[in-house]
């Protein structure tokens, strides 16, 4: 399959052949939304924490004698039910993480890429050359390719596009490799550069 190669000014230079094995991949929803919860879990940090009535700090003396006094009995006055006790059944830190084999995130990245461009959000540039590391020299680039709020651009690694690119508010920049199913899916358009295409496809 075949789509066509822009330049920055968003005129066609001629086509590139894309890669069946990332965007000849027909979509599944179950299996991409398997894919994506397992990618949002591992960037949990797990570390949210809250003291249980044998950490918080407090006396241990029983605050009155069991009987006798009308009251309700109590053991503790660091039990939940008292202002500044423990939490119960609260969070503690733990692990998120689920393993994915390599075999599915491949294939969700190319599911994802696949119907990245069945809705025509997929831009192949020959490059992405600016004469400076200028932001609006990048936000030119993408309002002539119509990108949207959350373009994604997939470039070899660039630091003068990266620098340009990295204080326009939605941008995300990419190299191949770290390339997922999430981020694809989540942007409103994704711009490769035709090194970057081929780097993928080896």
């Amino acid at each position: 399959m075949e789509t066509k190669l822009l330049n920055i000014q968003g005129k066609e230079q001629g086509t590139v052949t894309l890669p069946e094995a990332l965007f000849g991949k027909k979509p599944n929803p179950t299996f991409l939304h398997e894919v994506i919860t397992a990618f949002l879990a591992n960037q949990r940090s797990g570390t949210a924490d809250v003291k249980t009535r044998g950490e918080v700090s407090g006396t241990g003396k029983k605050p009155w004698k069991q009987k006798g006094t009308g009251r309700a009995r109590h053991g503790s006055m660091r039990t939940p039910i008292w202002r500044h006790g423990g939490v119960a059944f609260g969070p503690t830190p733990r692990s998120f993480r689920q393993d994915l084999p390599a075999a599915k995130r491949r294939l969700a990245l190319a599911q994802a890429l696949t119907a990245k461009l069945n809705s025509d959000s997929v831009v192949v540039l020959d490059n992405f050359d600016i004469k400076e590391a200028k932001t609006k020299a990048v936000a030119e680039v993408l309002k002539t390719l119509n990108a949207g709020k959350k373009p994604l651009i997939v470039s070899l690694a660039d630091a003068k596009l990266e620098r340009a690119g990295r204080n326009i508010a939605g941008v995300i920049q990419m190299v191949p490799s770290d390339l997922n199913a999430y981020v694809v899916l989540n942007c409103s358009k994704v711009i490769f550069t035709k090194d970057a295409l081929e780097k993928m496809a080896a």
